[in-house]
């Protein structure tokens, strides 16, 4: 250790008898020592967004309230991520919300599976596809 980093190594250190160690973060390969690389998150799943999350979870409130699912299950994949619904715990989902980036451009990253594996919506906004689920009372008038 050099100098100032044992006297910030000392300046830490607590009375308790133990000491704080700052740890110094690596370079990635090839980058100039004098040049700031730009830090890049990979993620080796799929996942939903905060965005994503408030669209289905406000679906998934209406209808709790309404009595008719009481369950769900979130998996991230490596493919894909998916939010599976259900009336019981222990049945099979009754729908299954899926988010499949290989399908980005071609169908749409966004579709709503139902327990039958029939896909009853599929496209490129998910406000959209969940409007299959979202079976809202309207007035009829005759």
């Amino acid at each position: 250790m050099s100098e100032n980093e044992l006297s910030e190594t000392q300046r830490l250190r607590g009375t308790g008898g133990a000491s704080v160690v700052p740890l110094k973060r690596a370079k990635p390969h090839g980058v100039p020592a004098g040049a700031s690389a730009p830090i890049q998150l990979v993620s080796s799943h799929v996942s939903f967004d905060h965005r994503e999350l408030r669209a289905i979870f406000d679906l998934y409130g209406r209808m709790v309230a309404k009595g008719e699912w009481r369950d769900y299950a979130i998996d991230f994949l490596r493919d894909k991520a998916v939010f599976s619904v259900f009336r019981r715990t222990s049945e099979m989902p009754l729908y299954r919300i899926e988010k499949d980036p290989k399908l980005a451009r071609r169908q749409g990253l966004y579709s709503v599976v139902a327990t039958s594996g029939l896909v009853l919506k599929r496209g490129h906004e998910l406000p959209r596809v969940l409007r299959v689920l979202d079976r809202s009372l309207r007035l009829v008038s005759a």
